[in-house]
């Protein structure tokens, strides 16, 4: 079970980013179209959950308290990068986006974009097959596939 511990925390992940833009767009909507009211709290959270707990964890000896300035720029920079994939979902919600177009085109256009990212920082050893384009392809015409036949 512990080598298949890892699928546990990509159904986390699945179930918070799937749940995400929906929560998002109620909060601006009680906070009377608040966007960046809704994106304070949303800062607020993850100084909870991303900076106080792994404090904890590094504090309970989970792993060493061990730190090197290039790690921590990459570090820094996916943090940047997940923030700012953050805003720009608050503010496609706000100037006219809904949670049954933002979704499918983000969650289904991030894994296309990751792909290529992760191939040019991982050169692969041999190009890859054309199922891997039509993956990519599918991943495409998926989120087409929602947005057409989304309920009204």
């Amino acid at each position: 079970m512990k080598d298949q511990l890892w699928l546990v925390f990509v159904a986390g992940a699945v179930l918070s980013w799937g749940a995400y833009v929906p929560v998002l767009h109620e909060g601006q909507t009680l906070l009377s179209k608040g966007s960046l009211r809704a994106f304070l709290c949303v800062g607020i959270a993850y100084f909870l959950t991303a900076v106080l707990v792994p404090i904890a964890l590094l504090a309970a000896g989970l792993e060493p308290m061990q730190f090197n300035a290039r790690g921590i720029a990459f570090g820094f920079a996916a943090g940047v990068l997940g923030a700012a994939g953050a805003l720009c979902i608050i503010l496609a919600l706000k100037y006219g986006g809904t949670p049954a177009f933002v979704p499918p085109l983000v969650f289904a256009g991030a894994p296309i974009i990751s792909a290529f990212v992760s191939m040019a920082w991982h050169r692969p050893k041999s190009a890859p097959e054309i199922w891997f384009y039509v993956g990519l392809a599918l991943a495409a015409f998926g989120a087409a596939l929602v947005l057409r036949f989304k309920p009204s």
